[in-house]
């Protein structure tokens, strides 16, 4: 006896219609590969790549076919490591760009007092955190405030939690004095 899921998977394996796909299994007693080659045999499927080889198990595509759908990526592109090497060093050359576009200013009251590229502010950060960050964090109780301008970073949000922790070290060294003065 031939069952729906027999038919459904003839129908999908061999892209034929139903009626073809249940004549075939009910001449064949249910086979699915016997089906498949009687299929073949009156023409109305192709005989399968690699030598005529049937499978159950899932088909992996090939090379030409993944490739054609996009799918290879990196190492299976056939990219040589040179060429991973140029894509990772003009990933490198427009973060730079970007870093170089975009300033961190230092401000006094409303006049700007120092303005240095992103890049180099991130460098400084890398190498010399200890000597970089302790300072930017002494500045802020001398009143310094900073804020990033340029078209990547110059946004409000950023530069709003940048006075945000401004305005909490000013309510700090506020509070510290008045207990002081006590």
């Amino acid at each position: 006896m031939v069952t729906l899921e027999q038919v459904e998977k003839l129908k999908e394996r061999a892209n034929v219609s139903y009626d073809e796909a249940k004549a075939a299994l009910e001449a064949t007693g249910g086979d699915l590969l016997e089906a498949l080659i009687y299929l073949e045999k009156q023409g109305k499927v192709k005989t399968p790549r690699g030598n005529g080889f049937y499978s159950s198990a899932e088909e992996i595509p090939r090379d030409s076919e993944k490739q054609a759908r996009g799918e290879f990526r990196g190492a299976d592109r056939g990219e040589s490591f040179s060429g991973l090497l140029k894509r990772i060093g003009r990933f490198c050359l427009k973060l730079i760009q970007k870093g170089n576009s975009n300033t961190f200013e230092v401000l006094k009251g409303n006049e700007c007092k120092a303005s240095i590229p992103v890049t180099v502010l991130v460098l400084l950060l890398v190498f010399a955190f200890w000597v970089s960050l302790p300072l930017m964090i002494v500045g802020l109780f001398f009143g310094l405030r900073y804020r990033f301008q340029g078209p990547d970073l110059g946004k409000d949000s950023v530069n709003h939690a940048m006075d945000s922790v401004a305005n909490a070290t000013d309510d700090l060294k506020k509070s510290i004095c008045e207990d002081k003065k006590n």
